[in-house]
């Protein structure tokens, strides 16, 4: 059973409940638990906790696309959008969700023609980091 982050800080509704849930099985406790702890700590949580409610309770959890195919419509739009922080807890996320590292590679490959290559060659690099940390 995964840990669940310590929320606190926050409202408790069921949105943001069934959100934490899909956000910690995608991102992981230690993730989540960083980026509830760091908006406590500026005094505002209000952002996170539309982004666990909306994003992660209403988008996430929507029937029509399984976690597979979220992830990797994910990755591809971080991809496109050039967000590499955010981009690297996705990849990970990902690889969780059941999306394989030869998958990955090809999806930069693909994104290079709709986000251009610099775009694609900083995703394959940052790939290759989440890659190495993971052992795969």
């Amino acid at each position: 059973m995964t840990k669940s982050p310590d929320t606190s800080a926050y409202s408790d509704t069921p949105a943001f409940e069934a959100g934490l849930n899909v956000r910690t099985e995608v991102l992981g406790p230690a993730h989540v638990q960083r980026a509830l702890d760091a908006a406590a700590q500026q005094g505002d949580t209000s952002l996170q906790q539309l982004v666990t409610e909306f994003a992660w309770g209403t988008v996430w959890t929507r029937a029509g696309l399984d976690r597979k195919q979220r992830s990797l419509a994910t990755v591809s739009m971080l991809i496109a959008l050039n967000r590499p922080q955010e981009l690297a807890g996705h990849l990970r996320g990902a690889l969780a969700n059941g999306v394989t590292p030869k998958e990955l590679r090809e999806l930069m490959v693909h994104s290079a023609v709709y986000c251009g290559f610099p775009a694609a060659l900083d995703a394959s690099r940052k790939l290759t980091e989440v890659l190495e940390a993971a052992g795969a």
